[in-house]
Protein backbone atom coordinates (compact mmCIF):
# COMPACT_ATOMS: atom_id res chain seq x y z
CA UNK A 1 0.00 0.00 0.00
CA UNK A 2 1.03 3.66 -0.69
CA UNK A 3 2.17 5.72 2.26
CA UNK A 4 -0.28 8.19 2.98
CA UNK A 5 1.70 11.37 4.68
CA UNK A 6 -1.60 13.59 5.01
CA UNK A 7 -2.82 11.01 7.66
CA UNK A 8 0.82 11.79 9.89
CA UNK A 9 0.67 15.87 8.82
CA UNK A 10 -2.05 17.54 7.12
CA UNK A 11 0.74 20.64 6.20
CA UNK A 12 2.83 18.98 4.60
CA UNK A 13 2.04 20.77 0.86
CA UNK A 14 4.98 18.19 -1.70
CA UNK A 15 6.52 15.60 -1.01
CA UNK A 16 8.86 13.17 -3.43
CA UNK A 17 7.52 10.09 -4.49
CA UNK A 18 8.76 7.14 -7.24
CA UNK A 19 6.07 6.47 -9.59
CA UNK A 20 4.76 2.84 -8.74
CA UNK A 21 1.98 1.58 -11.34
CA UNK A 22 0.16 3.21 -13.92
CA UNK A 23 -4.07 2.01 -14.30
CA UNK A 24 -6.89 3.21 -16.43
CA UNK A 25 -4.77 6.87 -17.04
CA UNK A 26 -4.39 6.90 -13.25
CA UNK A 27 -0.98 7.36 -11.71
CA UNK A 28 0.14 5.90 -8.12
CA UNK A 29 2.82 6.52 -6.53
CA UNK A 30 5.00 4.83 -3.35
CA UNK A 31 3.81 7.83 -0.98
CA UNK A 32 1.43 10.78 -1.25
CA UNK A 33 0.06 13.77 0.31
CA UNK A 34 -3.01 13.87 -2.03
CA UNK A 35 -5.85 12.82 0.28
CA UNK A 36 -8.60 10.88 -1.93
CA UNK A 37 -12.31 11.43 -2.00
CA UNK A 38 -13.77 10.38 1.29
CA UNK A 39 -15.52 11.07 4.31
CA UNK A 40 -17.73 13.96 2.57
CA UNK A 41 -14.17 15.83 1.95
CA UNK A 42 -13.48 16.23 -1.80
CA UNK A 43 -10.18 14.57 -3.56
CA UNK A 44 -6.69 16.99 -3.62
CA UNK A 45 -5.92 18.92 -6.68
CA UNK A 46 -2.12 19.50 -7.38
CA UNK A 47 0.85 19.19 -9.64
CA UNK A 48 2.96 16.24 -10.65
CA UNK A 49 6.82 16.92 -11.82
CA UNK A 50 9.28 15.15 -13.08
CA UNK A 51 12.13 15.20 -15.34
CA UNK A 52 10.29 15.10 -18.51
CA UNK A 53 7.82 17.28 -17.73
CA UNK A 54 4.66 19.07 -15.36
CA UNK A 55 0.94 17.30 -14.97
CA UNK A 56 -2.30 18.74 -13.56
CA UNK A 57 -3.67 16.31 -10.71
CA UNK A 58 -7.23 17.02 -11.55
CA UNK A 59 -8.27 14.85 -8.29
CA UNK A 60 -7.61 12.15 -6.41
CA UNK A 61 -9.68 8.58 -5.55
CA UNK A 62 -8.86 5.16 -3.62
CA UNK A 63 -8.13 3.01 -6.44
CA UNK A 64 -7.47 -0.68 -6.25
CA UNK A 65 -6.04 -2.31 -3.32
CA UNK A 66 -7.15 0.71 -1.34
CA UNK A 67 -3.99 2.78 -2.59
CA UNK A 68 -4.56 6.85 -3.65
CA UNK A 69 -5.02 7.09 -7.34
CA UNK A 70 -3.61 10.49 -9.02
CA UNK A 71 -6.39 11.19 -11.75
CA UNK A 72 -5.00 13.36 -14.71
CA UNK A 73 -6.49 14.68 -17.53
CA UNK A 74 -7.16 12.31 -20.03
CA UNK A 75 -4.43 11.79 -23.07
CA UNK A 76 -1.81 13.59 -20.71
CA UNK A 77 1.76 11.38 -20.96
CA UNK A 78 2.19 10.27 -18.30
CA UNK A 79 6.13 9.43 -16.15
CA UNK A 80 6.56 5.57 -16.65
CA UNK A 81 6.84 3.12 -13.39
CA UNK A 82 10.14 3.61 -11.28
CA UNK A 83 10.25 7.46 -11.91
CA UNK A 84 11.24 10.11 -9.53
CA UNK A 85 8.56 12.47 -9.02
CA UNK A 86 7.42 15.47 -7.05
CA UNK A 87 3.70 16.05 -5.90
CA UNK A 88 2.36 19.45 -5.05
CA UNK A 89 -1.18 20.12 -3.66
CA UNK A 90 -3.12 23.29 -4.36
CA UNK A 91 -2.98 24.26 -0.96
CA UNK A 92 -4.89 26.81 -0.91
CA UNK A 93 -7.87 24.87 -1.77
CA UNK A 94 -6.85 22.18 0.32
CA UNK A 95 -6.55 24.26 3.89
CA UNK A 96 -9.74 25.30 2.82
CA UNK A 97 -10.93 22.18 3.17
CA UNK A 98 -9.04 21.36 6.76
CA UNK A 99 -10.63 24.62 8.11
CA UNK A 100 -14.16 23.35 6.61
CA UNK A 101 -13.70 19.71 7.92
CA UNK A 102 -12.78 21.05 11.34
CA UNK A 103 -15.56 23.67 11.48
CA UNK A 104 -18.33 20.71 10.91
CA UNK A 105 -16.97 18.98 14.15
CA UNK A 106 -17.52 22.15 15.82
CA UNK A 107 -21.10 22.01 14.69
CA UNK A 108 -21.55 18.59 15.60
CA UNK A 109 -20.05 19.17 18.96
CA UNK A 110 -22.96 22.05 19.65
CA UNK A 111 -25.85 19.94 17.95
CA UNK A 112 -25.83 16.82 19.63
CA UNK A 113 -27.56 15.04 17.13
CA UNK A 114 -26.99 11.87 15.20
CA UNK A 115 -25.57 12.74 12.01
CA UNK A 116 -26.92 11.45 8.81
CA UNK A 117 -24.74 12.84 5.82
CA UNK A 118 -22.19 15.53 5.39
CA UNK A 119 -20.21 17.38 2.58
CA UNK A 120 -17.08 19.91 2.31
CA UNK A 121 -16.15 22.37 -0.53
CA UNK A 122 -14.19 25.20 -0.46
CA UNK A 123 -17.64 27.76 -0.43
CA UNK A 124 -19.87 25.67 1.35
CA UNK A 125 -20.15 22.66 4.11
CA UNK A 126 -22.75 21.43 5.37
CA UNK A 127 -24.09 18.52 8.21
CA UNK A 128 -27.39 16.53 7.94
CA UNK A 129 -28.62 15.98 12.12
CA UNK A 130 -31.15 13.28 12.51
CA UNK A 131 -33.18 16.30 14.68
CA UNK A 132 -36.88 17.68 14.79
CA UNK A 133 -35.93 20.30 16.87
CA UNK A 134 -35.78 23.91 14.72
CA UNK A 135 -32.51 25.95 15.52
CA UNK A 136 -32.05 29.65 15.67
CA UNK A 137 -29.26 30.50 13.30
CA UNK A 138 -27.55 33.28 15.04
CA UNK A 139 -27.60 31.60 18.18
CA UNK A 140 -25.73 28.19 16.39
CA UNK A 141 -23.25 30.71 14.96
CA UNK A 142 -22.66 32.67 18.41
CA UNK A 143 -21.76 29.15 20.07
CA UNK A 144 -19.79 27.62 17.06
CA UNK A 145 -17.61 30.97 17.05
CA UNK A 146 -16.80 30.55 20.63
CA UNK A 147 -15.50 27.38 20.01
CA UNK A 148 -13.08 28.77 17.33
CA UNK A 149 -12.05 31.53 19.63
CA UNK A 150 -11.48 29.07 22.22
CA UNK A 151 -8.13 28.38 20.01
CA UNK A 152 -8.33 24.64 21.31
CA UNK A 153 -5.73 22.22 20.03
CA UNK A 154 -6.50 19.54 17.53
CA UNK A 155 -5.25 16.18 17.02
CA UNK A 156 -4.91 12.60 16.00
CA UNK A 157 -4.76 9.06 17.67
CA UNK A 158 -4.84 5.75 16.77
CA UNK A 159 -6.92 2.78 18.34
CA UNK A 160 -7.71 -0.62 17.54
CA UNK A 161 -10.98 -1.97 15.95
CA UNK A 162 -11.66 -3.49 19.40
CA UNK A 163 -11.23 -0.60 21.17
CA UNK A 164 -13.79 1.61 19.11
CA UNK A 165 -16.32 -2.05 19.28
CA UNK A 166 -15.92 -1.31 23.24
CA UNK A 167 -16.61 1.92 22.82
CA UNK A 168 -19.39 2.36 20.08
CA UNK A 169 -20.70 6.03 21.63
CA UNK A 170 -17.71 7.74 20.31
CA UNK A 171 -19.47 6.85 16.06
CA UNK A 172 -21.77 9.82 15.69
CA UNK A 173 -22.28 9.24 11.78
CA UNK A 174 -25.48 7.17 10.96
CA UNK A 175 -24.49 6.86 7.22
CA UNK A 176 -20.77 6.84 7.46
CA UNK A 177 -19.09 3.67 9.37
CA UNK A 178 -15.50 4.15 10.02
CA UNK A 179 -13.24 2.45 8.14
CA UNK A 180 -12.17 -0.92 9.59
CA UNK A 181 -10.32 -3.98 8.79
CA UNK A 182 -7.00 -2.66 8.88
CA UNK A 183 -7.05 -3.13 12.14
CA UNK A 184 -6.70 0.50 13.61
CA UNK A 185 -8.73 3.56 13.60
CA UNK A 186 -7.82 7.40 13.68
CA UNK A 187 -9.58 8.92 16.19
CA UNK A 188 -9.65 12.98 15.93
CA UNK A 189 -9.61 14.74 19.18
CA UNK A 190 -10.81 18.29 19.66
CA UNK A 191 -9.25 19.04 23.16
CA UNK A 192 -12.77 18.83 25.67
CA UNK A 193 -14.96 19.50 22.44
CA UNK A 194 -14.77 16.37 20.40
CA UNK A 195 -13.83 12.99 20.14
CA UNK A 196 -15.11 10.68 17.10
CA UNK A 197 -13.33 8.50 14.41
CA UNK A 198 -12.61 10.77 11.53
CA UNK A 199 -9.80 10.08 8.54
CA UNK A 200 -9.61 13.44 7.28
CA UNK A 201 -7.78 16.28 7.01
CA UNK A 202 -7.80 18.98 10.06
CA UNK A 203 -6.09 22.62 11.51
CA UNK A 204 -3.91 22.38 14.23
CA UNK A 205 -6.21 24.08 16.54
CA UNK A 206 -9.80 25.49 16.43
CA UNK A 207 -8.51 29.09 15.86
CA UNK A 208 -6.95 28.61 12.48
CA UNK A 209 -10.75 27.74 11.04
CA UNK A 210 -11.59 31.49 11.48
CA UNK A 211 -15.34 33.15 11.89
CA UNK A 212 -17.75 30.70 10.16
CA UNK A 213 -21.67 31.81 9.39
CA UNK A 214 -24.47 29.33 9.37
CA UNK A 215 -26.35 29.73 6.38
CA UNK A 216 -29.44 27.82 5.27
CA UNK A 217 -30.85 25.08 7.64
CA UNK A 218 -32.92 23.39 5.46
CA UNK A 219 -35.80 20.32 6.32
CA UNK A 220 -35.17 17.39 4.59
CA UNK A 221 -37.62 14.76 5.60
CA UNK A 222 -39.71 14.69 9.17
CA UNK A 223 -36.59 14.51 10.99
CA UNK A 224 -33.60 15.34 8.97
CA UNK A 225 -32.20 18.63 9.36
CA UNK A 226 -29.58 20.07 6.84
CA UNK A 227 -26.76 22.95 8.45
CA UNK A 228 -24.81 24.33 5.61
CA UNK A 229 -21.77 26.46 6.62
CA UNK A 230 -19.51 29.00 5.54
CA UNK A 231 -16.47 30.47 6.24
CA UNK A 232 -16.43 34.34 6.86
CA UNK A 233 -13.59 35.01 4.67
Amino acid sequence: ANEELFRSDAYLETCTAVVTRIEDGRLYVDRTVFYPLGGGQPGDTGRLQWAGGTLDIVDAVYGTDGDVAHVVAAGAELPPPGTAVELGLDWARRYRHMRMHTALHLLGAVLKYPVTGGNISVDKSRLDFDMEDAVDKDWLAARVNELVAANRPVSHRWISDAELDANPELVRTMSVTPPRGKGKVRLLDIDGIDLQPCGGTHVRNTGEVGAVSIGKIEKKGRQNRRVNVHLAD
